[in-house]
């Protein structure tokens, strides 16, 4: 359920993230399993709640937050 078998129909990819995700979403472990996954990052399946493809933005948005932190840093430091 949490990993794509080949060849998977989109129809079919989709009904199965969806339920992986309702398990995730009852799992007492699933910040720390989505934390894991974005550390890692674990390039596939479904981890903590999230597929391949959301923890890409997800890790997306860290990096440009990270690197706003950084230029708001350098600013302040400098004036």
């Amino acid at each position: 359920m949490f990993f794509a078998p080949s060849k998977e129909p989109t129809a079919a990819r989709l009904s199965r993230e969806e339920a992986a995700k309702r398990v995730c979403a009852r799992c007492p472990v699933m910040v720390a399993c989505r934390e894991h996954a974005l550390l890692q990052p674990e390039p596939y399946g479904v981890w903590g709640g999230l597929t391949a493809a959301e923890r890409r933005v997800v890790l997306a948005r860290r990096r440009r937050r990270d690197a706003e932190l950084q230029r708001s840093a350098r600013v302040a430091a400098a004036g």
